[in-house]
Order: C-alpha cells, then sequence, then structure tokens
C-alpha cells in the first residue's frame, strides 16, 4: 500500500463545500452551511466521500484541515433534507444511504494524508463521527460533541462510532457517549481523551493549521505509514504487528526522506522532506 504521489488530474472545485490549498500543501475542507449548522445533505455527504477518496491522487495536498462555517462544526445530518427524505424512500435506498455515510468515514481513515478537525462548536451525529474520524481534533473551549442517535431512535454504533470510538476513548467512555447520547462539552471531552488540543474559539483554526503544517512539511511517506499502521495494528496479533512494523520500517530506513535527515544532520541545517518513494521499492504495513 503506498503513498505515492501522483499527477492525476486536479479534481474539479467543490460544489456543496468549501476548499483552499495553502502552498504548504494543507487543504483546508470547510463545510458551508452556517444557517443550518452546516447540517449534510445527500449532495454533501457524496461530494465530500468522493473528495476524500481522491486526496491520495492530489499531488497538491499533503494533508488536510476540516472545519465548518460559523458557530457550529456539523450538526449531522438535515432533518429535512435527509431525515424527511428517507421516510419516502425504499428499504434499498435507505441502506445505500447508511453504507454512504460509512463511505465517508472508511474513505478518510483510508485516506493517505493526516486529517486535523477544527472542532469551532457543535458537532453532533454525523459530525461527531466526522470529527471522531480525523486523526488529530483541535477543540474550541466552546465546543461540544453529541453522539447523540439512541436520542433520535436510531442506533448508537453508526458510520463506523460504534468500531472508532472505543479505540480512542475506551470502551466504558464509548458506551456512556453511544448509549446515552448526552452532549459533552470540550473540556469532557478533553478528559475522556477526544481532543489533541483545546483553545479559545479564535485560535481554533489557527492551531488547527499550525498542526497540519508541521504535517505537510514533515516526511509524508513516513507519516502515511504511521496512519497505516494505526489502524492496522488494531486487529494484529504482536508478532504480527512487530514483522508488520519492521517491514515498514526497513523500506523507510532506505527511503529519500531518512537520507535527506542524515544529510541534514551532517550539514547541521534542517531537513527538507520531498516525501519521495526508495527507488524500485514499496512497503506493505500489512506485510
Amino acid at each position: 500500500m503506498s503513498a505515492a504521489r501522483t499527477s492525476a488530474a486536479t479534481p474539479p472545485p467543490p460544489q456543496t463545500f468549501r476548499e483552499e490549498i495553502d502552498a504548504a500543501g494543507v487543504a483546508t475542507i470547510t463545510l458551508h452551511r452556517p444557517d443550518k449548522l452546516n447540517a449534510l445533505t445527500f449532495a454533501v455527504y457524496r461530494e465530500l466521500t468522493d473528495r476524500f477518496a481522491s486526496i491520495g491522487d492530489d499531488a497538491r495536498v499533503r494533508a488536510v484541515v476540516i472545519t465548518g462555517a460559523g458557530r457550529a462544526f456539523c450538526s449531522g445530518g438535515d432533518v429535512h433534507d435527509i431525515i424527511g427524505e428517507l421516510f419516502e424512500r425504499s428499504e434499498a435506498e435507505t441502506l445505500a444511504f447508511t453504507r454512504m455515510t460509512g463511505e465517508l468515514i472508511a474513505n478518510m481513515r483510508t485516506c493517505p494524508r493526516p486529517i486535523v478537525a477544527a472542532v469551532n462548536g457543535m458537532a453532533a451525529g454525523a459530525g461527531s463521527v466526522i470529527a471522531l474520524a480525523s486523526d488529530l481534533r483541535v477543540l474550541s473551549t466552546s465546543a461540544r460533541f453529541a453522539f447523540l442517535f439512541t436520542k433520535v431512535g436510531l442506533t448508537g454504533a453508526d458510520m463506523g462510532a460504534g468500531y472508532l470510538l472505543p479505540r480512542v476513548v475506551g470502551a466504558g467512555r464509548a458506551s456512556e457517549l453511544l448509549l446515552l447520547g448526552d452532549t459533552i462539552d470540550a473540556a469532557t471531552a478533553d478528559r475522556y481523551g477526544l481532543a489533541t488540543r483545546v483553545v479559545e474559539p479564535d485560535a481554533v483554526l489557527s492551531t488547527a493549521h499550525e498542526l497540519a503544517t508541521r504535517l505537510a512539511l514533515g516526511p509524508v511517506e513516513a507519516l502515511t505509514t504511521t496512519k497505516q499502521l494505526i489502524d492496522a495494528e488494531w486487529t494484529m496479533d504482536l508478532e504480527a504487528a512487530i514483522e508488520a512494523e519492521a517491514v515498514a520500517q526497513a523500506y523507510h530506513l532506505r527511503a529519500p526522506d531518512h537520507r535527506e535527515f542524515f544529510e541534514a544532520f551532517v550539514a547541521k541545517r534542517a531537513p527538507r522532506f520531498s516525501g519521495e518513494k526508495a527507488a524500485d521499492e514499496e512497503r506493505s504495513p500489512r506485510a
């Protein structure tokens, strides 16, 4: 599984959210329905799902920030545009929709670029899972999380929440959050282990960008392998995990970014990581 950066055609500008890519290679995705607390529609789900699938092939992108416009991160699925509409759809159409929502989260986890969520306000329902699926989470002191699915008569295990949340906060806290569906504030989210940073509201986006820029300027191939191994090793025994890490590290010991570190160390300068692959070699975290 390689993190090779390709020369694939630049994707068209998104229609249902905003995206900007800066000189460091940080793509900022902004959910942009502030009057609806950035509630998701069918179209937003589809385009966001497809965008995370394509990021690995976008040579411009080395890290991602996802945030919301206005006073919310994302309030979940739009009550009228999704929930009301689903009552009129067939069982097969409903299942196709729930599979698509899970596909979004799967694409975020398999996206080779690190993702930083800038949680500027309420993250509820699907919004809470999108933040959860990110690699790092910067929370405003005014942010709130609500895995509220059971509050509306749905299973709390939705979109991969039952898989991801215990791995982030432990089974006990995950059971509390998914069964009760209660809203928690930023301080509680931090105490539970959901937060990478908790900052004042006016520093959320800048802090997320600072972290994303550090990642974007780092050894992108090594970061990709790290993200893949963190996920893959959950299902491995210790022997398999150590072997996967040995194979991966042997690859990176021969890759250009490690040599660049060595040459920079000898020259007493900062390394300039390229993210290039080792010549004629592949590495598989699942080997």
